[in-house]
């Protein structure tokens, strides 16, 4: 079928599907993702959702993306897109932006009709040429009327046949990058396993998709996506927010600590909060509280009664649970609090990605409030950050706020699952049977010189202690208010936080050693950051790469590694919150910055040009 059509080799592609909230972008887009994961491709998404709950059909406003990048070498869902779907004019309009120069563009012609182009604000009635777009670059294609035709038989009303056109441009899309029909079909099956008819007409209108690319020779070229090989395993495609799901669940199984998530629905952070309410098969109790604060409160009463209290949200839910968290550092309970960053203040760009949390984060208390801090850099380092994020907690008797954001809690990698025997077991200092034999035993007692407060869980004989959020006294655990003990309270919660530093990994530079300028970065920026820097040493720059996962406290060897270079750049998708961070715990480092604040990541390329500019000054 592919004789007459050559077939051409490439290292990675990137493909945006779009069209309107209600198409299937983001389902076929997974999809999509899913089968090229399984093939061994590295894959790298950004699902791009509109912040209108339902905008009006075929405006502006009501376009929903999902863009890929599927190859070796993965870390960004890329800058620009090699291939652009576009199921009607405001798709096609909203994201011709993000096309190559010289890429190829799928458009549903049936959807261009001049009612179409007037939702879409289209001056003209040639939109192609409004736009700029070379006729060569076209596949315009009847995807409304194929799809019709191929269910003519099926029985289907108007409206539920329109709705698989979505699967036709997928098949066609298959076929240009030569995916394998029957894996994309197993997970329509999957999909659909409870409505036979629904899948049955997908499936039917995928092969047409697939067929019609084949038959008509829609380009002259198809293209073998490359994959390197990979360490033996099991794959899968996941995104960050079910990541970190499945890392609290790994935790709770290496600690021995049942699983608590006190929690309450906010954008971007509500899939964590579903994905474990369908884990009670592993003993995980997930519950939906009435608002934030409850959901905090909730989360610290569970670990006071022994549990891995966690609890989940984006930036406002954030600054309404600070007083709980507050009382959580005073009463030295472990707990995990996950903030899925958005753009912000208030309620702001719900479905849009910012780092603009992080001061909140580490300051956003009452008082003197120290917390660990720590941040994934990837859809499945939200797994391993999760897993670390409640072993600090748990190992070290101290909230602890997790910051991802919506970009790679949205977004997917391919994944393999660890074996059982990569992840440490969890060892909480529980209160020593030996020590309360010997009687006297005070609930604010210390273990060891890391400061951290025994753990005795309610229940345990000889063992009943009242905590609390006043003050207490550092022998007695009894309240106190004299102010050379609240001093050495203080001193000693901080302490406690900064000795976490001792049990968490240096921060790796990567790079040529003889770099005079360090790129640096924190959390989810990393792909963009790490392919910023790959380009900027191809063209004979020499520039080292670090991004920071653990912030409060910082790795050991932070200030040695700034002190190495003579140019530090820290980007940030926020106004320079780290850069200030980092300015003040190392005066002596002048930090230059790259920022953005506009609900969206960085492109590797403006990050190169912002470097470039900085070097040249």
């Amino acid at each position: 079928m592919l004789a007459e059509t050559s077939i051409k080799n490439l290292d990675k592609v990137v493909i945006r599907f779009s069209g309107d909230s209600g198409d299937g972008m983001q389902l076929v887009g997974n999809i999509f993702t899913n089968v090229s994961a399984g093939l061994g491709n590295e894959v790298s998404t950004f699902p791009d959702y509109p912040a209108e709950i339902r905008a009006p059909q075929g405006s502006l406003g009501g376009v929903s993306g999902f863009q890929v990048s599927v190859g070796t070498d993965v870390h960004t869902p890329g800058d620009k897109c090699d291939v652009l779907v576009a199921m009607n004019p405001a798709a096609l309009k909203q994201n011709v932006r993000h096309l190559k120069k010289g890429g190829v563009i799928i458009v549903d012609i049936d959807s261009f009709k001049e009612a179409d182009l007037k939702k879409a604000k289209f001056a003209t009635d040639e939109p192609f040429k409004e736009l700029g777009i070379n006729e060569e670059q076209l596949l315009m294609v009847p995807v409304t009327s194929m799809t019709k035709a191929a269910l003519a038989d099926s029985g289907l009303d108007n409206k539920a046949v329109t709705k698989c056109r979505n699967f036709f441009a997928l098949g066609l899309v298959c076929w240009l990058f030569d995916r394998p029909m029957a894996s994309v079909d197993h997970f329509i099956k999957k999909k659909f396993a409870r409505k036979p008819a629904v899948y049955e007409a997908n499936s039917k209108v995928l092969r047409a998709g697939y067929d019609y690319g084949a038959n008509t020779h829609s380009s002259v070229t198809t293209y073998r996506i490359e994959s390197k090989e990979a360490r033996p395993g099991v794959y899968t495609d996941i995104n960050g927010n079910t990541a970190t799901a499945w890392g609290l669940i790994m935790a709770s199984e290496k600690s021995g600590r049942p699983l608590f998530l006190g929690s309450y629905p906010i954008t971007p952070a509500t899939d964590i909060l579903h994905e474990l309410a369908k884990r009670k098969d592993l003993g995980v109790k997930a519950v939906q509280m009435e608002d934030e604060i409850a959901g905090v409160c909730s989360a610290i009463g569970a670990s006071f009664g022994g549990n891995l209290g966690v609890t989940s949200t984006s930036g406002p839910g954030l600054a309404l649970k600070s007083e709980g968290i507050g009382l959580a550092v005073m009463a030295e309970l472990p707990l995990v609090v996950i903030d899925v960053q958005r753009g912000g203040p208030s309620t702001g760009l719900p479905t849009k990605t910012e780092q603009t949390d992080l001061m909140q984060a580490l300051y956003g208390r009452n008082g003197e409030s120290p917390v660990a801090v720590v941040a994934p850099v990837s859809p499945t380092d939200c797994f391993t950050m999760a897993f670390e994020a409640a072993r600090i907690a748990l190992e070290h008797m101290t909230p602890v706020i997790l910051l991802t954001d919506a970009f790679i809690g949205n977004g997917a990698s391919a994944w393999r699952i660890p074996d059982d025997d990569e992840y440490p077991e969890i060892k909480p200092p529980y209160l020593p049977a030996e020590r309360l034999a010997q009687g006297g035993w005070q609930p604010y007692e210390r273990c060891g010189e890391n400061q951290i407060r025994y753990w005795a869980i309610p229940g345990t004989e000889g063992a009943m202690h009242r905590i609390g959020g006043l003050e207490k006294d550092y022998t007695t655990g009894a309240l106190s208010n004299d102010p050379v003990n609240h001093e050495r309270m203080i001193m000693t919660r901080r302490e406690k936080i900064a000795r976490i530093a001792d049990d968490i990994p240096a921060l790796e530079v990567i790079g040529p050693e003889d770099a005079d300028v360090l790129l640096m970065g924190w959390g989810g920026t990393y792909g963009h950051l790490r392919t910023a820097a790959t380009e900027l040493n191809a063209q004979g720059k020499k520039v080292a790469f670090a991004q920071l996962r653990y912030i409060n406290p910082l790795p050991a060897n932070t200030g040695e590694v700034l002190s190495r270079f003579g140019t530090v750049i820290v980007a940030e998708l926020n106004t320079g919150m780290l850069a200030d961070y980092l300015q003040a715990k190392f005066p002596k480092t002048e930090i230059k910055r790259i920022n953005k604040i506009q609900g969206q990541p960085f492109l590797a390329e403006e990050v190169v040009e912002a470097v470039n500019n900085i070097i040249g000054e």
